[in-house]
């Protein structure tokens, strides 16, 4: 099972990035998550899609297409989805009728300082699902919160709990890209 994985942050010790890692340090047996970088995508922009799609956009996209799931590491960013990651679903969507991420199996997950994890973030992206005909996994959430005391020097997840969830969260992903495989 091929698992494209973003972060929606741009910043070398993101958490979220972070929070990818480990996912791919603790992903079920059988289940490959490859992170993709968002930092050569674009601000998208019409013009510039009318032209053809950027590189960053292009490799994107075909990562996307080529994997039988996408996982999405929020941050949150004043109460919303931050920029960089609503940015990327949206050239995701285009063109509307052969967006990449139609017909495709998606999970959410973030990790913050904040208290409240991410949850305000990842509610505002499963609104833009609608649009691309994703199909989000509802439960279980995963909303690291105090994300900051859960990671190490090296952003190594150390919190034996939070491990065990992610781990839980991964399985129930794993089974809900199995029903649209």
């Amino acid at each position: 099972m091929k698992i494209v994985g973003i972060a929606g942050s741009l910043r070398a010790g993101s958490l979220n990035r972070a929070l990818l890692r480990a996912a791919r340090e603790l992903a079920p047996e059988g289940m490959e998550i490859a992170i993709v970088d968002l930092a050569g995508v674009p601000l998208y922009n019409g013009d510039v899609e009318a032209a053809g799609d950027p590189e960053g956009v292009a490799r994107l996209k075909q990562a996307i297409r080529a994997a039988d799931g996408v996982l999405m590491a929020t941050p949150e960013y004043n109460h919303g989805v931050p920029g960089v990651m609503k940015n990327a679903v949206d050239w995701l969507s285009r063109p509307p009728q052969g967006s990449a991420l139609g017909g495709k199996p998606v999970a959410i997950m973030g990790a913050s300082p904040g208290i409240t994890g991410t949850a305000r973030g990842q509610s505002q992206l499963r609104q833009a699902f609608e649009f691309t005909n994703s199909y989000c996994m509802p439960q279980p959430e995963l909303l690291v919160f105090k994300a900051h005391e859960k990671f190490d020097a090296e952003g190594r997840l150390t919190d034996e709990t939070t491990r065990q969830f992610l781990g839980r969260f991964l399985t129930a992903f794993a089974a809900w890209v199995e029903r649209f495989r």
